[in-house]
């Protein structure tokens, strides 16, 4: 009998030890982060591999930290990578430390301290470059992003961060660089920031539509479907949704484009088609964008900004929400006055709903929902009719007027009506007597109940004796093959009778088999 591995007594020992003391293992330290201007070093030897080895993945990699580098930077950390990464002689250094500020314009809250003993970095995220080494201009392109989101943190450098993004559009549009691509594309973002923040959003609309065409012909597809978002944002921003639906119609949007810019596409054209009142394709887009957005606790705002449409939009479809949707940790507080909305649609409260229309209407119009909530007005009163036909057999034109906070009877007579002819409701109108007469309430038995019940089971019925009849096989098809097989023999046979007639053995001819 083999014998069996035993563990060593100490170990076994220590182990009990442990368990009786209660001791916990020491855990492993934190890994420190980087100081900003290592990561900014290492970003710039990223981006100069992926300029050598045309692998762009390296390029991307290093935009996935832009969120969250560009809230820690200052001005020493800039100048501090800028010099690190150019030589002494370098003539684009001094081009880019002028567009730093003298002094520091962030608060000295806001800044990232670094640790006191900050760990030792390794030789890939500290390249080592010579001096003499000009860096690729796609490095340069980097940089000057950074420094337009630093300037537009400070309201009092909007103008500054204004002048840079134009001078790095007729930078990169002189370069027309294939591996600059992903670049440009995040560049268009800052830009487009910094007209806004410097109110002069409409001016630059004619700058992206140039470039829109310009990156079509090149083939530069995140380029072009982040002009076109930057496009569409420009138009529904002056609320100019005839040019976004054209602009829609003529461009094609590249499908090759990251999640984030086809969730950005999908949004806009949510709130295009709920404008348009095509509610059914505006859900469609908006389940879109909810499905490639980024996680609420990365993009929480964007998360919500969806939300509080589509919530609309489902109003306007005639379906409620669900209850857990307003439980959402994101959405809990940015929901809040939408789901007054929703209770005063499901009750059919007309008063209630007006009253929560004029107290949140700045939050509506913040929001631009305000004019999709206003049309839900008819929905509130569907619903009101509604019930008030479920409650009475018989209500007089005047009451309907009481109960739903109408203007006039002929008002209520008018809603009334379209609600009858639209099915909402089953009744008439008497004209002479004043009120509305609803149909008999259905209990759910009776001679119409069972005879739509009996249509509706001969139905399955039909439908499982023609699946049934599908399933079965003729009868004897066998024998078909059967036949078939036995005919082939015959033939094979036949076949093999004629050339044993007609051809006879190798052997009988003289001097066949001699030389076998």
């Amino acid at each position: 009998m083999s014998d069996v591995p035993m563990k060593p007594a100490d170990e076994k020992e220590a182990k009990q030890n442990v368990e009786k003391t209660g001791e916990k293992k020491p855990e492993e330290p934190k890994k420190q982060p980087l100081p900003v201007p290592v990561e900014i070093r290492g970003n710039a030897a990223l981006i100069d591999r992926a300029v050598s080895t045309l692998e762009p993945r390296y390029t991307l990699r290093v935009l996935r930290t832009l969120s969250a580098l560009r809230k820690r930077l200052t001005v020493k950390i800039l100048s501090d990578a800028i010099e690190a990464i150019y030589p002494l002689n370098s003539a684009v250094k001094p081009a880019l430390l002028q567009w730093l500020p003298a002094t520091e314009p962030e608060p000295e809250k806001e800044m990232d301290v670094d640790s006191a003993t900050p760990p030792t970095p390794t030789p890939a995220s500290t390249p080592t470059r010579h001096t003499n080494i000009e860096p690729v201009p796609e490095v340069e392109v980097y940089l000057r992003l950074l420094i337009i989101h630093f300037l537009l943190a400070n309201q009092a450098t909007y103008a500054q961060s204004l002048k840079l993004s134009q001078e790095t559009v007729q930078k990169i549009q002189s370069l027309n660089r294939r591996s600059m691509d992903p670049i440009a594309a995040k560049v268009w973002y800052a830009v487009e920031r910094a007209y806004e923040l410097g109110g002069e959003l409409a001016e630059a609309r004619p700058l992206f539509l140039a470039a829109q065409r310009t990156a079509s012909l090149r083939h530069d597809d995140e380029t072009q479907a982040s002009l076109i978002n930057r496009l569409l944002r420009n138009y529904l921003h002056y609320n100019l949704y005839d040019q976004a639906d054209k602009l829609v119609l003529k461009t094609n949007f590249p499908p090759s484009s990251g999640n984030p810019q086809h969730a950005r596409y999908h949004y806009y054209l949510g709130r295009i088609r709920a404008v348009q009142l095509n509610y059914s394709a505006a859900h469609t887009n908006l389940q879109q964008a909810i499905r490639r957005a980024p996680p609420a606790t990365t993009a929480p705002g964007f998360y919500q900004a969806v939300h509080k449409l589509s919530v609309v939009v489902e109003l306007l479809m005639g379906d409620i929400p669900e209850r857990g949707l307003f439980r959402h940790p994101v959405l809990a507080k940015a929901l809040t006055c939408y789901f007054e909305i929703v209770k005063a649609v499901r009750t059919g409260s007309l008063s209630q709903f007006q009253s929560t229309l004029s107290k949140h209407a700045a939050q509506f119009e913040a929001d631009k929902t305000y004019s999709l909530i206003v049309r839900l007005r008819q929905n509130v009163i569907k619903t009101g009719i509604r019930r008030l036909s479920l409650s009475y057999s018989r209500i007089s034109l005047r009451d309907i007027c009481v109960k739903l906070h109408l203007d006039s009877e002929e008002d209520a007579e008018y809603i009334v009506g379209k609600a009858i002819r639209d099915g909402v409701i089953d009744g008439h109108i008497s004209h002479e007597q004043g009120w509305m007469e609803c149909g008999s309430q259905k209990s759910g038995y009776g001679f119409d109940v069972s005879d739509v019940f009996m249509r509706r089971i001969q139905y399955c019925l039909e439908l499982h004796n023609e699946s049934v009849k599908a399933m079965r096989y003729p009868l004897n098809a066998h024998r078909k093959e059967l036949d078939a097989a036995e005919a082939a023999r015959q033939r094979e046979a036949e076949l093999l009778r004629q050339v044993g007639e007609d051809g006879g053995s190798f052997d009988d001819e003289p001097g066949i088999g001699e030389g076998f």
